[in-house]
């Protein structure tokens, strides 16, 4: 026994697991070695909430092996928060702390890091129908294209405006990532076609993935392809349909048990664009060109009209002032007419860049519009952890904010895990950390993509492609993976995928990926969907897990435990009743001889008792495995992982 430990994932350091409710109880606890506890004077817990410091007595010493285990017992603010603790021990000549961010800690002499705990609003919930199924997110000029009609209206419409467009004759061709002839800067203004008819058209293939919710990138007007510079949040772009289309293509979605979300972009406008219209483009009267316009109080301008805030410095993206009354209830309004068309779930680009107070104003409308609409959010990082411009932290996973966010830590911890950057005990305490982190509404409702529109294509990472800065955009045009690294790229896709499918949140595929897709950074992580060249053998392989995910009930709402059985090996394990799945994913270049069983799955405390008995058969394989005296015996080969699906008696 260490002199002193505590595990912030186990049951009997601290309960409940995980992030807890507004006003519960909860308890915590120390072991404290007989050696070292005959020298001590006291045991206190510190807590730490905002500025306020507590010192806390233990409310129970018991005997615990060869040791004393001190309990503190406290109950949780009427408030949200975060509460921050470590524990402090002190003899007659020294004081010690015990102090850590996740999991283990240490004991040390000096102030150590300390142990974090979510406070969230016992109110809290996430809709259902959301965690039972797959995201799809789709580029919508590149997914589909259905018929020519769009295309004409939309090149038109755009060229009638004065704006440059560029047509793509071919739908292989490469996007566009050079400057326009005579042109200083890229511009990306390059169309292939693909429109809402196109994805509806679709449909049955999605729904086959087992997809319940279509994610788009942007589909309001604007003069680029990706639409992140909106000119008219009111009208939908011609070059994809009209709001027909849209309402046709929802109406036809929910058919198959597919709802389609948007994706909002309320940050900043187009600077060509109905407010702002610094180009003369509308007739209205923009921002840029009075300050008797109606929208002149949405922007802050330093010195009108040429110096105003802009998004990360692009002056053609000008800053909208969320706060402003005026704005906001504008937002408001396209939520509900996005409503009317039936939509009503939203992503949120660049939710850190926008207020607490706004993103709670949309929240509200969205559930007053449905209770089932979702509000997700564009975070990189720790949600929990994440701070305003002002040093306050956000208040993401609160309750009265976001639905969840995008899992880009889930991201990265599995492809650091599939390329050696860590092992499979370094990937279990990432992941750990995620289900401590993050409220049980926010966490099942974690959107755990592997690619993005923002991120190079996942099996061209899991390729070993250069990172996104070290080539230029001539490098990355031309840059192919050699054969043998895309082979290994997709098995690992797979391993990843089975990690996606186990974990607990919503997995997202980024169209394209289970066809076999590469690509470096933007814009050659937004290439055309491969149809009819779609890489068979993966796509299959990635419905059978994607179908398992939908089909059963302990992925979609299971308890979790996991384990790392070796440096290699990671196994999830994942049950809601009588429903049970179990992943097993060997992630090197070299074969492991495996036998799991009950005792293995140490963490979270949050799971039940673990039980392994019966028999089970991988998705992948159809190949069955029975649980004989409570082991699970595998092999798996380099690069081998297997997706075990308990059957019913």
């Amino acid at each position: 026994m260490q002199t002193a430990y505590h595990n912030s994932r186990q049951s009997k350091y601290r309960a409940p697991f995980g992030a807890v409710k507004t006003s519960d109880k909860f308890r915590l606890s120390l072991s404290v070695s007989d050696e070292l506890n005959s020298q001590l004077t006291s045991v206190k817990l510190r807590i730490w909430i905002y500025d306020s410091e507590r010192l806390i007595d233990p409310i129970a010493v018991t005997q615990d092996g060869d040791g004393m285990l001190y309990s503190f017992e406290l109950t949780a603010p009427e408030e949200p928060l975060l509460i921050w603790y470590c524990f402090i021990l002190k003899t007659p000549s020294r004081t010690l702390y015990y102090g850590g961010d996740s999991g283990e800690g240490s004991l040390t002499d000096y102030f150590p890091p300390c142990f974090r705990i979510t406070v969230y609003s016992w109110a809290y919930t996430t809709p259902d129908w959301f965690k039972k199924g797959i995201i799809y997110q789709i580029f919508p000029d590149r997914f589909y294209k259905s018929g020519y009609d769009t295309v004409k209206a939309g090149a038109n419409y755009h060229a009638s405006l004065g704006r440059p467009v560029v047509v793509h004759e071919s739908w292989s061709e490469k996007p566009l990532y050079r400057p326009l002839p005579g042109e200083v800067y890229y511009n990306p203004c390059d169309f292939f076609g693909g429109n809402l008819q196109g994805i509806r058209e679709r449909l049955p293939m999605l729904a086959d993935l087992g997809v319940n919710c279509i994610y788009l990138n942007p589909v309001v007007e604007s003069p680029s392809n990706h639409r992140y510079n909106a000119s008219d949040y009111m009208r939908i772009d011609p070059f994809l349909g009209d709001d027909n289309a849209l309402r046709e293509l929802a109406g036809d979605a929910r058919k198959y048990g597919i709802r389609i979300m948007l994706d909002g972009v309320f940050s900043h406008t187009g600077d060509d664009s109905v407010y702002f219209n610094k180009r003369g483009t509308y007739p209205s009267l923009g921002a840029y060109q009075s300050q008797d316009s109606p929208y002149y109080s949405w922007y802050d301008f330093e010195a009108f009209p040429d110096k105003y805030k802009c998004w990360w410095g692009f002056e053609t993206l000008p800053e909208t002032n969320e706060l402003d009354s005026d704005y906001s209830e504008f937002v408001l309004s396209v939520l509900d007419h996005y409503a009317s068309l039936g939509i009503y779930s939203w992503r949120l680009d660049v939710a850190d860049e926008l207020p607490d107070e706004f993103i709670k104003k949309l929240r509200r409308r969205i559930k007053q519009n449905d209770p089932d609409g979702i509000l997700l959010g564009e975070v990189w990082e720790d949600a929990i952890t994440k701070r305003d411009g002002f040093g306050n932290w956000r208040g993401y996973a609160h309750g009265d904010e976001l639905d969840s966010c995008m899992g880009y830590p889930f991201r990265q911890a599995v492809v650091d895990y599939l390329t050696g950057v860590c092992d499979a005990r370094g990937l279990l305490e990432r992941l750990g950390a995620i289900c401590e982190s993050y409220p049980e509404p926010f966490l099942m409702a974690q959107m755990n993509l592997l690619s993005s529109h923002d991120t190079q294509r996942i099996l061209s990472v899991l390729g070993g492609c250069p990172h996104r800065d070290a080539l230029t955009r001539d490098e990355q045009a031309e840059f192919t993976l050699p054969d043998d690294a895309v082979k290994l790229a997709k098995r690992r896709f797979v391993l990843a995928t089975i990690i996606q499918m186990t974990f607990v949140g919503v997995p997202s595929l980024y169209y394209g990926d289970e066809a076999g897709m590469c690509g470096l950074a933007d814009p050659f992580c937004r290439g055309t969907y491969p149809w009819g060249k779609e890489d068979t053998q993966l796509y299959e392989s990635i419905r059978r897990l994607t179908r398992a995910r939908c089909e059963n009930t302990s992925l979609m709402f299971g308890g979790i435990t996991m384990c790392a059985l070796s440096e290699s090996v990671i196994a999830i394990r994942r049950a809601w009743g009588d429903s049970q799945a179990i992943a097993v994913v060997n992630g090197r270049d070299c074969e492991a001889n495996i036998s799991l069983c009950a005792s293995d799955f140490n963490e979270l405390a949050g799971a039940d008792d673990c039980c392994i008995a019966g028999c089970y058969e991988d998705v992948l394989t159809d190949g069955t495995f029975d649980a004989n005296n409570g082991v699970l015996n595998l092999t798996l080969s380099p690069y081998e992982g297997a997706l075990l699906i308990k059957r019913r008696k």
